[in-house]
Order: C-alpha cells, then sequence, then structure tokens
C-alpha cells in the first residue's frame, strides 16, 4: 500500500512537504506542489481518511439512537440529521434499537471508544441518567424532553392539549386517546393533559401501545366492540390514526359524523387521507439536534411549535 514515503521519493521531496501538499498547506512551491501531486496520480494513492481524522481528534461522524427507522415519525426525525449532515460532511451511524436496552448501550460503547463524535438520541429506552455517564467523550443530544440536558422537542403537553380543547370546542364530552408507549416522557404528558383538561377522561378509554398501523386496525376494533364508545379519538400519531380510520370506515362507520379522529406529527399522509392533526416539525427536530451535537458546547433546550390543522376527520358532534 503506497504511503507518503513512496510519494516522497517519486516526487523528490521531503516526507514533511508531502504532508504539507496532503493537507492544503499555503506555503508550497508550485513546482513541489506539481510534483507531489503527480505521483499521487502516478501511485494511486489514496487517502486514509478515518486516520486523518483520528489524528486531529475528530472523526466527523456522529451516531444516531433511534427505536425504527421505517417508523414515519422516526424516519422524518432522521432526514433532518441526513440532510444537516451532508451539508456539513459529516457522516452518522444508526443504531435501530426497537426499545431495547443492550442495544443502547452498543451506541454509548461506541461514543466512549471515539467511533463516533456524539451522540442524537431521537427516542430511547435507558434512563437518561445512563446517556449522561457517557457525556465527557462527545456531545450527547436528546429530541426528547428532559431537564438539564441539551435537547430539541415539542410540548407533548401542550400539542395533546390543543388537540383535547379542539375536541371539546366541537361538543365532544366522551373522548379517549392512544398513546405510543405507556411510560415514554411523551406519553406521560399527554396522558396529564387527557386527566387534566377531559372531565370524564376514563383509564379505559387510553390505548397503548399505538406505534404501527396495525396497532391502529386493532384500536379501531376495540372501539367497535364496545358498549360504551368515545364519540372522538386522539391518536399518538398519523401512522396509527389511518388504521384506525381504514378499520372503522371498512365496517361502515362515518368519519366524522360517528367519530371525530386527530392524529399527530403532521405527516404527508395526513394530507392525503384529510386527517385533522396536530403538525410538528420533524425534520427541523432533527436538523436542530445536529447542530446541537456538532457545534454547540453548552447546555441548549430548543422548543419547536407545533400547529392544529383542521380538515376533515373532525366536526361538531351530532351523535349522542
Amino acid at each position: 500500500m503506497t504511503n507518503i514515503r513512496d510519494l516522497a521519493r517519486v516526487a523528490g521531496v521531503s516526507v514533511s512537504t508531502v504532508s504539507r501538499v496532503l493537507n492544503d498547506h499555503p506555503y508550497v512551491a508550485d513546482d513541489k506542489r506539481q510534483a507531489v501531486q503527480q505521483a499521487i496520480l502516478e501511485l494511486g494513492y489514496i487517502r486514509n481518511q478515518t486516520a486523518v481524522h483520528l489524528a486531529r481528534g475528530r472523526t466527523k461522524t456522529i451516531g444516531v439512537v433511534l427505536p425504527y427507522v421505517d417508523h414515519p415519525y422516526y424516519s422524518a426525525i432522521l432526514q433532518g440529521i441526513a440532510r444537516r449532515a451532508f451539508d456539513a460532511e459529516y457522516r452518522f451511524l444508526m443504531w435501530q434499537t426497537n426499545y431495547e436496552e443492550e442495544r443502547e448501550r452498543l451506541a454509548l460503547q461506541a461514543l466512549s471508544q471515539r467511533e463516533v463524535e456524539g451522540l442524537i438520541v431521537v427516542s430511547h429506552a435507558l434512563a437518561p441518567e445512563e446517556f449522561l455517564k457517557f457525556e465527557d467523550y462527545g456531545r450527547i443530544v436528546f429530541c426528547e424532553n428532559h431537564p438539564n440536558v441539551s435537547t430539541v422537542y415539542v410540548d407533548h403537553y401542550a400539542g395533546f392539549r390543543s388537540g383535547l380543547e379542539e375536541l371539546i370546542r366541537l361538543g365532544h364530552e366522551k373522548i379517549g386517546i392512544c398513546l405510543s408507549r405507556e411510560h415514554s416522557v411523551n406519553s406521560i404528558a399527554r396522558k396529564k393533559a387527557y386527566f387534566d383538561l377531559v372531565p370524564d377522561a376514563r383509564q379505559e378509554w387510553i390505548d397503548t401501545p399505538a406505534l404501527t398501523v396495525e396497532d391502529g386496525a386493532r384500536i379501531a376494533s376495540r372501539w367497535l366492540a364496545s358498549n360504551e364508545r368515545p364519540t372522538a379519538l386522539l391518536i399518538a400519531s398519523d401512522y396509527v390514526a389511518s388504521g384506525v380510520y381504514m378499520t372503522l370506515r371498512k365496517a361502515g362507520i362515518r368519519v366524522p359524523e360517528d367519530i371525530s379522529l386527530i392524529g399527530f406529527d403532521g405527516h404527508p399522509l395526513s394530507a392525503v387521507m384529510e386527517l385533522t392533526t396536530i403538525s410538528i416539525p420533524c425534520e427541523e427536530i432533527g436538523g436542530e439536534a445536529f447542530r446541537l451535537v456538532t457545534e454547540s458546547d453548552k447546555t441548549e433546550r430548543i422548543i419547536l411549535p407545533f400547529e392544529l390543522v383542521s380538515r376533515k376527520t373532525t366536526s361538531v358532534r351530532t351523535n349522542v
């Protein structure tokens, strides 16, 4: 394998001159620079960028911890990370964890071994404190709301509250909610909004887990089999809401005449289905998280806005 000593020999210059040319040092004579560049072509020299980054104490690589790659919410955040990484000429390594703690520990191990400069934690099973034990090895940024850490997030309490307020404004009293994971930080905030705001809030009208289209179909089937049904559902994601919507429609249930539905996240799917949703800037979450992990050296907490987008799956309550 060709090394810089071979380049120096063929070009007739010193090893230090070759090093300066490779690192674009300005103070190299034109004839010597050209001789080195010609030697590179003749010998087919390929620079080991990994070794270069390690020598400089930089890998230009970050790690991303997320539960699922194929879930629209997480993939949209990942897209925001990828766009910013491409622009900044960074690479990223991704750990799809399925919420398994041992897989999350693999990402922390990579951080401790300097394989990555920092971690973006999109969603996780380990306690935040477990991640923060590794802060000395590199920046760690979360995409969920935790105190005293660098984070980019949407206020899920306020977001869910806006959806509940809209349903109450439309005359709904029997309101159910669907949560992705029962004990996640976002689900806890959403559940609190439900019991704070809805007078007739009931534990039996909370469905979880709500992560997939199949979960949505199961939730709809449960609603169909119930003796006392909510007249409206506020659902953890548009992805799950699509499963609820299609299953109810197949059963002859009219949306929104028989039941109003609100999704969450503002995925393009919601526009196609004309689904009322609480839209959040997923790609911006990813982009800002990338900025924090690569450019900031202090604890920052960035709250991004949400928007209630009313469409055709909500209406004034007509059934009694």
